[in-house]
């Protein structure tokens, strides 16, 4: 500031008169204001091009109409016309041209305002100082809309992250977005886990330990302790771990070693987030602090919904996992091998199931897939699975049963469809009776590298549609019989038929035996699916 008070600026004066170039000079010198001299307005161009490339453009430039190589007005066009100087504010002034028509040619050049000279030296200064106040408040405007893009860009980041760990990453780059320096992000869960995040620019080459995290989750916990919403605070050195970010660079502010840190919490119970930078990132704007506050606390929402989400999850898995048998029955003559596989973290889950059950005629194994992804897909599956255990008491006929089954979902769960492959395997005489309800069809796995699906196929249940004949087919004592769900080889753009093919090619490939061909195919296709897994693998043994 200056020593009356008003805000320190450069002015840039484009005269050809040197009197009054100087005249001018002194009046705004004497206003507090830096002055830059300029005879032409080719001196000018050169002058606002190097103060360009240095990044200290003047703060208003008082342009003479009657320059000697341009006119002023057609330096304030280019002026404006050009990216480097549009956002300069000109004032023009002639003692000669003073006109209406002359004022209007100024401004719509693009000029501010217009003087007529000689005027009181009170008047040019009260002139420049309202052009350079509204510029800054423009200057301030755009710098605010450029602050608050940034942050809802990276709120829209954390509510698009998928799990606590994505969004953690996605909070720590947004922090340094914000603060145009190095950001770490941690999220403390209700089970006492912590999922920390840290952006690029942090630059370190080795990570904290275990005990550094652990003293930031302490440090969170007693800040936040008892609040909700919001809370800034500084943690100095010997609060805040060493490690997360690198030592002040040269040239620094040479402050408190330390970290700046943003906490939230959505409300009581919940899991509070932190957002930490180094004492040393200051930040390109005085609202900085305040938009990372805002950032927190779209971070600890978000946190909430994840962390509630994984909760849910975690219990819906167990309950789908005690809806399916802990164990195969073996029947003799057979080895039935079972896999199953939850879809990744951030899907729901789903209605995959599987069961191997005595009948009258052999051993009935079956594998099908409910439509849909939810608790209440699981719950269907319960209930066709348990259907199938009653029917199968004094049924053994394939196409009987998915009949039963399809006329069960018509009544109880009319909008409901579902998959099934059903099998009943004779383990004395290996004569298999195959009948598919719109699933993936069997494969027959032989140990000498051949593998061959089986021509079974039908509508799915629930449809209320004739069922055709069973297949039927003569296991071999060195045949496996295959049965997966489509959550093995379906991918989003994949013809299924390819995805077909892809799995024949690896059972053929398999090692022998039901165990190792159920471990080679999740091996080759069960990493980050979409929807869930289900295998089952039957081999006859009472002629080996």
């Amino acid at each position: 500031m200056s020593a009356n008070g008003k805000a320190d600026t450069t002015i840039l004066v484009v005269d050809d008169t040197a009197a009054s170039r100087y005249a001018l000079g002194a009046v705004l010198r004497r206003d507090g204001h830096r002055v830059i001299l300029a005879a032409s307005a080719g001196e000018a161009l050169v002058e606002l091009d190097a103060r360009h490339r240095a990044g200290d453009l003047p703060d208003v430039a008082l342009i003479d109409v009657g320059l000697p190589d341009m006119s002023g007005f057609e330096l304030c066009r280019r002026l404006k016309e050009s990216p480097q100087t549009a956002l300069v504010p000109v004032v023009h002034f002639s003692a000669a041209r003073v006109a209406p028509a002359d004022r209007c040619r100024g401004l719509d050049a693009g000029g501010e305002a217009y003087l007529t000279v000689p005027a009181e030296p009170e008047e040019i200064q009260a002139v420049v100082r309202a052009v350079a106040r509204g510029a800054r408040h423009r200057s301030d405007a755009e710098a605010q809309a450029g602050h608050l893009t940034r942050l809802a860009e990276t709120i829209l980041d954390v509510q698009s992250a998928r799990c606590p760990r994505e969004l953690a990453d996605a909070a720590a780059a947004g922090t340094d977005r914000l603060t145009h320096g190095p950001a770490a992000a941690f999220i403390l869960g209700d089970d006492g886990a912590m999922h920390r995040g840290l952006s690029r620019r942090r630059a370190s080459a080795s990570l904290p330990d275990d005990g550094a995290h652990d003293a930031v989750a302490r440090l969170v916990l007693r800040i936040m302790s008892g609040h909700v919403g919001v809370r800034s605070t500084f943690a100095p050195a010997p609060l805040w771990p060493p490690g997360f970010f690198q030592p002040e660079p040269p040239g620094g502010t040479g402050g408190p070693e330390g970290a700046r840190l943003a906490l939230a919490r959505s409300r009581e119970g919940c899991a509070p987030v932190c957002l930490a930078t180094p004492s040393y990132a200051q930040g390109t704007s005085p609202d900085t602090g305040r938009l990372v506050g805002r950032l927190a606390h779209a971070t600890a929402l978000a946190a909430e919904r994840l962390l509630m989400y994984e909760m849910e999850r975690h219990i819906a898995l167990t309950l789908q996992r005690s809806f399916l048998p802990a164990h195969v029955p073996q029947v003799p003559g057979t080895e039935v091998v079972v896999r199953y596989e939850p879809a990744s973290s951030d899907t729901e889950i789903g209605g995959d199931f599987y069961a191997a059950l005595p009948t009258s005629a052999g051993v009935l194994t079956a594998i099908g897939d409910v439509v849909g992804h939810s608790l209440g897909a699981a719950t269907v599956m319960v209930e066709v699975r348990h259907a199938l255990r009653a029917y199968c008491v004094d049924e053994s006929d394939p196409r009987v049963l998915a009949h039963r089954l399809d006329k069960m979902l018509q009544r109880y769960h009319p909008d409901v469809t579902a998959t099934l492959c059903l099998a009943v395997v004779d383990p004395a005489t290996g004569r298999t009776r195959v009948s598919n309800a719109g699933h993936i069809p069997p494969l027959i796995v032989s140990d000498s590298g051949v593998a061959t699906y089986l021509e079974a196929c039908g509508p799915l249940l629930g449809l209320g549609l004739d069922r055709p004949k069973p297949t039927e087919v003569l296991l071999r004592p060195t045949d496996r019989l295959l049965m997966v769900t489509d959550g093995l080889i379906e991918t989003r753009g994949v013809d299924l038929a390819v995805s077909m093919e892809q799995l024949r090619t690896a059972a053929a490939n398999a090692p022998g035996g039901v165990t190792s061909l159920c471990d080679t195919l999740l091996a080759c296709f069960g990493h980050d699916r979409d929807d869930d897994i289900a295998l089952l693998v039957l081999g006859l043994t009472g002629n080996r």
